[in-house]
Formats: structure tokens, C-alpha cells, sequence
């Protein structure tokens, strides 16, 4: 008995340092993230040069590349106007937004004609930059990459998921906020 005391005994203490924390069999710090960024990057390069073969193919217009991520060209110039639309300016635009093969998504009349505060109120990322290149008057085609339009969600509606997308912006009244003159 006092055997099996002792024996009980020792297997208690034994045990009682509790379990040891097993080391992870591979460390994948950050792998989920830079697949993700090295995913984005091949999309991005893969909607730019379908961009870049559109320019290519198109002589007709002479299209210039924004610092922003993407390309335009003028349909029409107001060379008389000097004012571009600063952060605070109140504008009255219109736009419509098409596939990049032409194929309408939706019309200037759909959307209707947008006032908006420039840099205060919600627009796609590439419309957003792309209203400050234009002066009053002034109408330019757009081509965003995914990134610049509606991005890996789409807008719920018309426009899918990582879709780039033309526009033809057409600006038609600035109204300056008193403060973007000083």
C-alpha cells in the first residue's frame, strides 16, 4: 500500500507542471498581406496596359497621364479660362462612366449634373482629381484603372468588382470659396 502511495504520489507531481505551449510549425508573418499587395500590383500592371494599348490604338487625341494614376484627354479647351477648382471651391459638373470598350454604363442624364464641394465631399478616387484638372467649360475623357474607379468592390449596382472605367467630365460652373484666393 504505501508503494502505491508513493508511486500515486510521484504521478501527481509529475503532472502537475501542467502542459508545455507547442511552437508553431511555420511562421507566416504578413504572407496573407503580401500576396495580397502582389496580387494588386499584377491587376494594376495588367488594367494600365490595356490602358496603354487603347492609347496606343486611338491617333486621334493626344492624351496625357495624371500624377494621380491615370490618363485623359481634352475633348473640348477653354484656353480663356486660368482658374482650375481648388479644395473648398463649390463646382457644377456632369460625367458619364462607360466600360473602357465604349459600352455605356451609365449616361450624363442618368447621373444628372452633380454640384459638389471640391475635396469635402465623397467622389471615386480618380473623379476626385480629375474635376481639378479641368477649368469651366472644359470637357476631358478619363480612363481610370480599378484602384482610381470603384475598386475591389464595384459600386453594388452597374459596376463590378476591380472594373476600370472611362468617363467623359464635363466642368460648368465654379463658384471660388472666398479663402482658396488667398
Amino acid at each position: 500500500m504505501r508503494i502505491a502511495f508513493v508511486f500515486l504520489l510521484a504521478l501527481l507531481c509529475i503532472n502537475c507542471s501542467g502542459p508545455e505551449p507547442r511552437k508553431p510549425v511555420e511562421v507566416k508573418t504578413g504572407s496573407f498581406y503580401k500576396e495580397s499587395i502582389e496580387r494588386n500590383k499584377k491587376l494594376l500592371a495588367e488594367e494600365e496596359a490595356a490602358i496603354q494599348e487603347i492609347i496606343k490604338k486611338d491617333t486621334a487625341h493626344a492624351y496625357e497621364a495624371s500624377p494621380n494614376g491615370f490618363w485623359y484627354y481634352f475633348e473640348t479647351k477653354n484656353d480663356t479660362a486660368v482658374y482650375l477648382p481648388k479644395t473648398n471651391d463649390q463646382i457644377l459638373f456632369s460625367y458619364n462612366l462607360m466600360t473602357l470598350n465604349n459600352d455605356t454604363i451609365y449616361t450624363a442624364e442618368t447621373i444628372g449634373p452633380i454640384s459638389h464641394v471640391v475635396d469635402k465631399q465623397q467622389l471615386f478616387p480618380g473623379l476626385q482629381n480629375a474635376v481639378k484638372l479641368l477649368k469651366v467649360s472644359e470637357k476631358a475623357t478619363f480612363m481610370f484603372p480599378s484602384l482610381q474607379a470603384y475598386g475591389y468592390q464595384g459600386d453594388n449596382n452597374a459596376i463590378g468588382p476591380r472594373t476600370p472605367v472611362k468617363s467623359s467630365v464635363e466642368l460648368h460652373t465654379i463658384i471660388i470659396n472666398k479663402d482658396s484666393l488667398n
